[in-house]
Order: C-alpha cells, then structure tokens, then sequence
C-alpha cells in the first residue's frame, strides 16, 4: 500500500475534485463519517458545509484540509466493506478517528484505490498537527495496515520507486521492438510516475525515451474531438511508425483522464516547488559562471532542465523535470525568476553565452534526446557526468553565524 498525505487551505477544491470524478462515473462516495446521515444522502452543499462548520470554530488556522489518497497493489483482493474498514483504521492509526471524514472510491485506474478528505480541525476548536504527518505517522500506519490486512508491501517495490533517471527505461527504438508495446510500457510507467500538469510538460519527460503525445493540429479532426495519439520518434524529435490512438493502450490514457489528473497532480506536487527554487537559488549564491554549469549543478541534483530556443538560437522557455519528487515545472511555475528569461537575467554571466547551441545534458551512450546532446562533448565527460547524476551526496549542511551589532561610542562635545 501507498499513501499520499496532501494538506491544503481550500476543503472545496478537494471537495469538487473528488465530486466531479463522481459525476464522470469514474468514484463514489462509499463512507461518510461525522455527517448527518450517509453518505448517498449527503449532496455537495451538505459534505462542504459540514467541514466548514469546523474551519469556523478556529479561522486562525490556514492549513485545514487534508486529502489522502491510498493506493493497493492489482493483486490485493478488496472488496468495498474492505476499503471502508482499511480507511477508518488508517485514519484512527494517523490521530484523525473523531474527525469528520469522506471517502471515495476511484475507478480511473488500474490499481484499487481511495481517497480521503478530512479536516484538522477539532469539534473543540483545538487543532491536529500536521508537522511530519505524512513521513511519521502515516508511514507507521501503512506498515501496521500492510501486515493486518495481508496487503502487498510497499517496501517490496523500494527500489522501483527510487529516483527514475532515463536509463532506468529501455529508450525506444523504431524497428528494435513492437511499437504498441514499447509505448505502451513507456506512458504507462511515466503517467504513474510522473507528476505534470500539460500535455507539454508529459512531452518533456515522454521525449527522453523518445515517446512523443500529440493532439494534433488545430483545425485537424483529432484535435476538435479531444483526441491523443502516441509516437516513436527519432533523435531528431521526428516522428516515426505508425501513431497509437490512447484509446487502444492499456490503462486508456486518454485527453479525458489525463485532464483530470492534471488537476491532481497540481496539487500533488505543489510541496516539492520549493525543492527546486532552493537549488536554482544555491547555484546563484555560488557564482558558477555559465549556463552550462547551471545545467550541470541542476543535473547533480537529479532534475533536468528542458531547454527551447527559436530557429534564431534564443532561448524562450525552459522545463524542469525533478526525477527526484518525479514532478514536472514549467520554470514559469516556480514563479517568473524562474522562467528562462529571469534566469538569464538573474545570471550576469549567463548572458554573455553564446545561445546558439544547447549545452549537453549526461548521457550514456545509447541515450541522445533530441537538442541535448553537444556532439563536441566526448563520451569520457558525458560519462562523469551521468555520474554525477546517480551518486549526487550533497552536503546541505549551514554554517552558524550571527551578525553583532556594534554601538558607535560618541565622545561629549566641548
């Protein structure tokens, strides 16, 4: 079992995100625990009011909103009465057994899954802390969970889930494989992964595997109908073979429910933001001196940066792919110093680089994705620098200081 603990100061937001998979047939509400009457009774005024009913006996706190979600393996064997009961278990384990809770089951995937909407506020008006819920409590009441209830454990897959660089997947090869199967293995195992909230952003990690998602042009018959398609491409970035509707891949990932896990994943990876601005930000407090050592210090770090530039070399947007949190950022995202252009100009030496060519991102010797790799690199370099990704030992250490003010004696006038 995984659990996901997500806090937030908006109950309505989670609130409607798990009503509108309601709606779509794709979740039902199966418990309601602290309402008036159950949960087929309760509408969507009914379940919000009841929460904000708490929020108001104590407005002071900000962070009042708790949605968990709670993800089983294919083979764990769970029927509702069973999810209803792992919920209320894990919740009590977690401190939050007197509390107001819903909980819905979701259908839009292929593995059993719950979410959990509760809120931190007591019916006294106290509050719950919430300071390491997720790496303390939560943890320890998965593992009590797995073992009660027989569950696959998550421990089990600890090395799946450690950081995914591009070498972990077979990089696709038109000819080599079947094509529906190698892009099938491929979108599956990133849209699970990965945390991204476009169509653009899936790309940005697609195409390290040479997998591209296209809409189609505007005007074009896929596009009006909200359709997607999914190709090889070349390490040039071109399409090849033969396109695959979503539609026909396992797990359906479809315009339709990547939507709405657009939606999700905003809120999924809005605490790993933060991540990556601190390392942008020591990199600019060690004076490097380039772009390319930007690229460099970034990398180390487990995230890779995306690079646009036009046909006339200028840089006009950049993408960052933390494979670390595996959570995707436009640099726009993280707020508008970092976007390309506050970065350049954040960076006094970084302007006076010639843009003309994208400096190379580490690679192996079989992994070229497109624009990254700067054929006058020799492998040797390349190589200490893929090193460099998968063994990154930071010191994040801070040396104490304290600044003493120091009073200015004046001497008496005469």
């Amino acid at each position: 079992m995984v659990a996901k603990v997500i806090t937030g100061k908006t109950i309505r937001g989670v609130l409607s995100y798990n009503e509108n998979k309601v709606k779509k047939g794709t979740a039902a509400c199966i418990k309601a625990e602290g309402f008036p009457v159950e949960a087929n009774g309760l509408s969507f005024s009914d379940k919000l009011r009841t929460f904000l009913d708490y929020h108001i006996l104590n407005t002071k706190v900000k962070t009042n909103a708790i949605h968990i979600s709670l993800n089983f393996d294919q083979s764990d064997k769970l029927d509702r009465k069973k999810l209803e009961t792992i919920a209320t278990d894990y919740l009590s384990k977690i401190g939050f057994g007197d509390q107001p809770y819903l909980v819905y089951q979701h259908f839009d995937a292929a593995h059993p899954h719950i979410h959990l909407i509760t809120t931190n506020i007591k019916i006294d008006g106290s509050r719950i802390d919430l300071h390491n819920i997720g790496r303390v409590r939560s943890e320890q009441a998965r593992k009590a969970i797995e073992i009660e209830y027989g569950l696959v454990r998550a421990q089990r897959r600890k090395h799946e889930d450690q950081v995914m660089k591009p070498a972990d997947l077979s990089k696709a090869t038109y000819g080599k494989s079947e094509t529906k199967r190698t892009i099938s293995n491929i979108v599956n195992a990133i849209t699970r992964s990965y945390k991204f909230t476009s169509i653009h952003e899936l790309n940005a990690v697609l195409k390290q595997y040479n997998v591209i998602a296209d809409r189609g042009k505007e005007g074009t018959l896929i596009h009006s109908r909200n359709g997607l398609r999914y190709s090889l491409i070349d390490k040039n970035g071109i399409p090849v073979g033969v396109p695959i509707k979503a539609s026909s891949i396992y797990g359906r990932p479809t315009m339709a429910r990547l939507s709405d896990q657009f939606e999700l994943n905003d809120l999924l990876r809005a605490p790993h933001k933060e991540r990556v601005r601190n390392i942008i930000d020591f990199f600019e407090l060690n004076k490097r001196q380039t772009l390319d050592d930007l690229i460099k210090h970034l990398v180390s770090n487990g995230i890779y940066p995306v690079i646009r530039q036009n046909n006339d070399g200028r840089i006009y947007g950049i993408t960052f792919i933390d494979n670390t949190t595996k959570c995707v950022f436009n640099g726009s995202d993280l707020g508008k110093q970092y976007s390309a252009q506050g970065i350049l100009n954040r960076f006094e030496s970084i302007q006076a680089v010639t843009q003309k060519s994208i400096p190379s991102l580490p690679s192996k010797e079989d992994y070229e994705p497109p624009n990254y790799i700067d054929n006058s690199r020799s492998k040797n370099e390349l190589s200490e620098m893929l090193k460099d990704l998968t063994e990154v030992n930071l010191d994040h250490s801070n040396t104490p200081y304290e600044l003493k003010r120091k009073r200015k004696r004046r001497g008496r006038s005469i």
